[in-house]
């Protein structure tokens, strides 16, 4: 371990002065559900820091650095409430089509979040992400390139 990070208690004890969490330099848009999540998390560290043992350094520069991160999440928040139409925007559910490596063609259904509440393995990405973008605007039928790749919209919910 590098010793940059690394503090000593007046014990003598040493632990890690963890840096800040990078905050994305993109708008920092929020579906409702993705401000419930990060003021849920902002409220779960505020009481692991109450209940935190005092001498527990450590703990404490992981919760602080963690706090600190979804506290900026939260004031920074860009709240986009749900919206209808025919093209692709924030918070849409898309289904589109492409090959994947072997030709065979694949249908794929996510819906399009903040950065923070992105999880593709779970369905849903960022607005940022290249796939979000290039599709974003778009209508049903259309055919847009990624990454090499066509992709055709199937379906905007």
């Amino acid at each position: 371990m590098s010793v940059a990070f690394v503090k000593e208690t007046e014990g003598g004890e040493a632990f890690e002065n963890l840096p800040d969490r990078p905050i994305s330099p993109h708008t920092n848009f929020v579906t409702p559900e993705g401000l419930k999540q990060i003021e849920a998390e902002v409220a779960r560290l505020e009481r692991e820091v109450a209940s935190l043992d005092p001498s527990d350094k450590a703990e404490d520069s992981r919760i602080g650095r963690d706090l600190r991160y979804w506290a900026a999440r939260k004031n920074t928040a860009q709240l986009v409430e749900p919206m209808s139409g025919d093209t692709v925007h924030f918070g849409a559910t898309v289904t589109v089509v492409r090959e994947d490596e072997s030709g065979k063609e694949t249908k794929q259904t996510f819906r399009i979040v903040g950065e923070d509440e992105a999880d593709p393995h779970k369905g849903s990405i960022s607005y940022v992400a290249p796939l979000a973008r290039a599709i974003t605007g778009k209508s049903v039928g259309d055919v847009v390139e990624v990454n090499g790749q066509d992709v055709e919209i199937l379906e905007i919910r």
